[in-house]
């Protein structure tokens, strides 16, 4: 089944940006998922088709009118499950288990802000998933949506070389990856891990896991915490 994306945007032609290429974009060629954008800008309002306005109470900036973000939901919002996912600085912290739900279902409806965000009554009517890609504040929500969107397709089956890649990489077990080595064994005075080299695999899945958990500690403790927690939950 294809995974399925529609993307609301002023901006229809940032899209499919850097995931025309590589996995991404053979993925897209070959219908493993699909891509379709809908401008904002043809529900706008006036000769200009306007789709913004000041916001009540003053302050900087413009806000993304409700009845103009309300008529494109409703023009252009299939009749599935899809979730409906706004890129939001004020949003949920995205996680690798919200990458992973995102990607076992049919797809996803993005919904791309600009300027100071949305008028509030659209989130009153619609069931709509706020999401923050970051603690950090972009032009707008388009590069936020190819973000996740990536995330979601490598994990399609189909996509990847090897299932595997997917079920080792950082955070899909709550911890940072172990570190990589390739040829040659020995480059500029620095040599692989013997045990790298040893052909017991036993003892290279062991090394590798303590590698991961010391990574995991020394570089995001936040990480470490929430794996000790699990693990003991998981002990008793």
């Amino acid at each position: 089944m294809t995974w399925q994306v529609d993307v609301l945007t002023l901006f229809p032609e940032m899209f499919p940006g850097f995931l025309g290429y590589s996995l991404a974009g053979r993925a897209l060629e070959d219908q493993i998922w699909s891509l379709k954008t809908h401008a904002l800008r043809e529900f706008g309002s006036g000769r200009h088709k306007a789709v913004d306005d000041t916001p009540f109470g003053g302050g900087a900036g413009m806000v993304i009118r409700a009845d103009i973000l309300d008529a494109a939901l409703q023009a252009t919002k299939p009749m599935d499950d899809r979730p409906i996912i706004y890129l939001s600085p004020r949003g949920r912290s995205l996680q690798q288990a919200d990458v992973a739900r995102f990607a076992s279902g049919q797809g996803a409806y993005f919904i791309c802000g600009r300027y100071e965000g949305i008028d509030e009554r659209i989130f009153q009517k619609h069931t709509i998933e706020e999401v923050s890609v970051g603690d950090y504040v972009l032009s707008g929500g388009e590069p936020a949506a190819l973000i996740l969107m990536d995330a979601c397709v490598r994990l399609l089956p189909g996509v990847m070389g090897s299932d595997q890649s997917g079920i080792e990489e950082s955070f899909s077990n709550g911890l940072l990856e172990y570190p990589h080595y390739t040829k040659p064994a020995t480059w500029s005075d620095y040599s692989v891990p013997e045990i790298l080299l040893s052909g017991n695999h036993g003892a290279i899945a062991a090394w590798r896991k303590e590698q991961a958990e010391q990574a995991t500690k020394k570089r995001r403790p936040d990480l470490w915490q929430a794996y000790q927690q699990t693990s003991k939950q998981a002990y008793n």
